[in-house]
């Protein structure tokens, strides 16, 4: 018998930007489709991304979700509604270690989010463009960080020098070990959260609210982020395009976001069982 009788998939978790999206934050119908054709083959499905809960609510209308999803890399949870089911803010010390390592880097744009907001201190940079294309909205300018240290979600580091923050990376994971998770949600973004904000308790805590086993969850994405979710679920998927080390960490690696891969994996894997086939695991 199969892994996928034994243990037939009923929750999926997906990964967004990368993942769901083209590289133009485009949506294609096919996946749309993909999405509802699981509802109607009784499949709970539900987003984790790195983006804030109210940049995801267009999504959640789009897809028809209606069991919560993750926002900020599973810092905070969220219903259907965007009402909060579960808020982990960063600690004060953590935001303060990695406020003055990335403050500075010329290179490097520091974003911090908090109070449902996206803050910016400097300038705009080439960045921001490119964020407020993906949020749908821009930053609100402050003249300091200091108001939001009890309550930020999340604090992004943001640049095209992408060997720069895998360098700040591995400099700041050992100063706040125990505090914050340190991770790049995409090749400019790094992002950091508390350290129950990550997409692995996001998916444990989901499947528990759904009464759903961990056998039976599948989990798809791209980022560095992502790891943290492939390894608690049953069936872990990696897009085309994802950097080798987390293509390493998934059991199967399926086409890039321009391919229509994640449309293509629940085809396969999670669909096909669904009519009665063998699904490849």
């Amino acid at each position: 018998m199969s892994d996928a009788a034994i243990h037939p998939i009923r929750f999926i978790l997906s990964d967004v930007d990368g993942t769901l999206l083209h590289p133009d934050h485009s949506l294609s119908q096919r996946t749309v489709d993909t999405v509802h054709a699981l509802r109607d083959a009784g499949v709970f499905f539900s987003l984790a991304s790195g983006r804030p809960p109210k940049a995801m609510l267009h999504l959640i209308e789009t897809f028809g979700i209606d069991v919560p999803v993750a926002g900020f890399n599973g810092g905070t949870l969220i219903n259907p509604d965007g009402s909060i089911l579960v808020a982990h803010h960063l600690p004060a010390e953590a935001a303060l270690v990695t406020l003055a390592l990335f403050s500075g880097e010329p290179d490097v744009e520091v974003w911090v989010f908090a109070d449902g907001d996206w803050l910016r201190r400097d300038p705009p940079g080439p960045m921001v463009q490119r964020e407020a294309d993906g949020l749908g909205y821009g930053p609100v300018v402050v003249e300091s960080f200091e108001p939001y240290l009890d309550r930020i979600d999340k604090i992004v580091a943001a640049s095209n020098n992408t060997q720069r923050l895998v360098e700040l990376e591995a400099q700041l994971q050992p100063k706040v070990q125990g505090l914050a998770q340190v991770s790049r949600s995409q090749p400019v973004y790094l992002d950091v959260t508390a350290m129950l904000a990550n997409k692995g308790e996001a998916l444990k805590a989901l499947a528990a609210h759904l009464g759903i086993s961990l056998e039976q969850t599948a989990a798809i994405g791209d980022g560095g982020n992502d790891p943290a979710m492939f390894q608690v679920a049953g069936l872990s998927i990696a897009m085309g395009q994802a950097e080798e080390s987390v293509k390493r960490q998934a059991s199967v690696v399926t086409g890039s976001n321009v391919e229509e891969g994640a449309a293509e994996a629940i085809e396969r894997f999670i669909l096909a069982g669904c009519k009665g086939t063998d699904v490849v695991r």
